[in-house]
């Protein structure tokens, strides 16, 4: 095997570094700018403002209005809020949930945590893809559903769902429609009001914000119960002193990866296109996820005969940082349900790899990176008894 190594950082799904710029930014309100922006002295009025910039920088990448805006600790946060808050003040009308098949734990976890509270959840199948059909959706309307749940982008195969059809048919059923758009904010065009959405979450440090930073946006009019309780912060609906340096940063990475987006996605599809090509030149893999209609930086394929977690093993030795999935459920062990309804066989589930590319990204990554996983797939290949003579190296 060749001796080369690099560092290529490859799991900007799992996180991102934050921007220079945002942490710069970010300083005056640890240091003297610290003030608790529910004060009412000059220092706290500093502080107070800005809040209110960042809330008007989310709004504005979002198509939404400022007082729709509503900080969080970040998308695990805000996904639980959308939930839980709409199921319990909607209660009275009906305890009927819609979601996929396909979403982050912070979605399924809190519906089987509803489930045991008396809720009663739909999870929809998706198609190979692992994309949801809006038909689907609204076949699974009934006179109980309160709430509509299905994501915008997906975490591990990077398929971008028909959001805007899903949301019109839950406005024409006068049904809440909730998105989780952590890993799509920042990444794609978002658009709260062509795509009839009622709330969406999202999170900074997936699009090179801070960690522990979130929001949720709720339409106005729209009846939720608070999730957390105690002070008036955000307008009586979040309590808690807010993470005045943290929205500072969230606000201000959001603006720039929005301003910044028709580049970046120009440049990370064409990259993307080049790994998937030299991926799938390997013998019996598998790209998983929609091939078009998915994030820009997104590549998840799975390989036959090999287990994941050995590949990324040997990844990291030769310097590259990748996942076989959702960092959020790594450790479990589990297969990943999402390869599992997209239908990938059982015989190669376990053989998944994720690379997510980001802004330093460049070329010359996506080629080690290809010529990296080419080899180690081979070595794993020829060590393993289950791989087929014809897949295996001259001579083994």
């Amino acid at each position: 095997m060749d001796t080369e190594t690099r560092l290529v950082y490859m799991d900007h799904a799992a996180t991102t570094a934050a921007r220079a710029d945002v942490v710069e930014a970010m300083v005056p309100y640890m240091t003297e700018q610290f003030g608790n922006p529910s004060s009412l002295y000059d220092v706290a009025k500093v502080s107070r403002e800005a809040v209110a910039r960042a809330r008007d920088q989310v709004a504005a990448s979002i198509g939404a209005e400022p007082d729709e805006i509503f900080f969080t600790s970040g998308g695990t946060e805000s996904d639980n809020w959308a939930l839980k808050g709409v199921a319990f003040a909607h209660r009275g009308k009906g305890n009927h949930i819609i979601t996929s098949a396909v979403e982050h734990h912070a979605i399924t976890h809190t519906c089987a945590w509803l489930e045991s509270q008396g809720f009663a959840v739909t999870y929809l199948p998706v198609d190979g893809y692992g994309m949801v059909d809006p038909v689907d959706v609204e076949a699974a309307i009934t006179p109980e559903t309160i709430l509509i749940s299905v994501m915008m982008a997906n975490n591990e195969v990077g398929t971008i769902q028909p959001v805007a059809a899903i949301g019109a048919i839950a406005r024409k059923h006068g049904v809440l429609f909730h998105t989780d758009a952590v890993q799509a904010a920042g990444h794609i065009p978002i658009d709260v009001q062509a795509m009839h959405i009622d709330l969406l979450s999202l999170s900074g440090h997936k699009f090179h914000g801070p960690k522990g930073t979130g929001a949720l946006y709720i339409r106005k009019g729209v009846q939720i119960d608070p999730l957390m309780h105690g002070g008036a912060q955000e307008r009586g609906m979040r309590a808690g002193t807010e993470n005045v340096p943290g929205i500072v940063g969230m606000g201000l990475a959001l603006s720039l990866a929005n301003a910044e987006m028709a580049e970046q996605t120009k440049r990370m599809t064409a990259l993307r296109e080049r790994l998937v090509s030299g991926l799938l030149a390997i013998p019996a893999t598998r790209l998983n996820g929609h091939p078009t209609e998915r994030l820009p930086n997104n590549v998840n394929v799975v390989f036959a005969y090999i287990e994941g977690e050995s590949v990324l093993l040997l990844l990291n030795r030769r310097g590259i940082m990748a996942s076989t999935g959702s960092a959020c459920s790594s450790e479990s062990g589990e297969p990943s349900p999402v390869l599992r309804a997209c239908g990938v066989p059982n015989d190669m589930i376990h053989g998944s790899l994720r690379l997510t590319l980001g802004e330093e990204t460049t070329e010359a990554d996506v080629d080690y990176c290809v010529a990296t996983v080419t080899e180690v797939v081979q070595r794993l290949r020829d060590l393993s008894p289950l791989t087929p003579a014809e897949l295996r190296s001259t001579g083994n």
